[in-house]
């Protein structure tokens, strides 16, 4: 069955096929980060700069984004040695989860800065989910993989002089 016969009329069958290429493209951004991290899809995959400039911050996410940063590269070696204990994820998780809120709660962006944003926040509390077990096909090193992932997107598409540079 083609596409011209499933659709009556045009508009569907071209939001289909831009969908499709959009996921696309997506998947090819995507295909890097999982070969260095082995997870799977992440929504950091979908951001984009302001033009040629990073996104603007403001001083909560900053320090929010600072706090995980500082927590995460805590528990890095464990995490990247196999030495992580159930525990020690919950924990982290924990920390990142509060900070989360906070930068949620408190943070005051322009809209397409938030809007940006929230891939970083999608992916931040996905790996808070699977650091803590809740996905009995993912691992919770899985879920430290799409936090360090965030945490590198974030400083590459936001301004923070502090973590400038600290995107990997």
């Amino acid at each position: 069955m083609t596409i011209r016969r499933r659709f009556r009329s045009p508009v569907p069958a071209l939001a289909l096929a831009l969908l499709c290429l959009g996921a696309a493209s997506a998947a090819r951004a995507q295909h890097e980060h999982e070969h260095a991290h082995g997870q799977g899809a992440s929504s950091v995959a979908n951001l984009a700069l302001d033009g040629d400039r990073k996104w603007p911050t403001d001083a909560t996410l900053r320090s929010g984004m600072a706090a995980i940063h500082e927590a995460f590269e805590a528990d890095h070696p464990a995490i990247h040695a196999g030495r992580e204990s159930d525990a020690q994820y919950e924990a982290l998780a924990g920390r990142i989860e509060s900070q989360v809120n906070s930068i949620v709660a408190n943070c005051k962006l322009p809209p397409a800065a938030d809007a940006n944003l929230h891939y970083v926040i999608a992916d931040l509390l996905q790996g808070v989910s699977l650091m803590r077990g809740q996905d009995p096909k993912r691992t919770r090193h899985d879920g430290a993989a799409l936090v360090h992932g965030a945490l590198g997107a974030y400083g590459r598409f936001f301004d923070d002089p502090a973590l400038a540079g600290k995107g990997r």
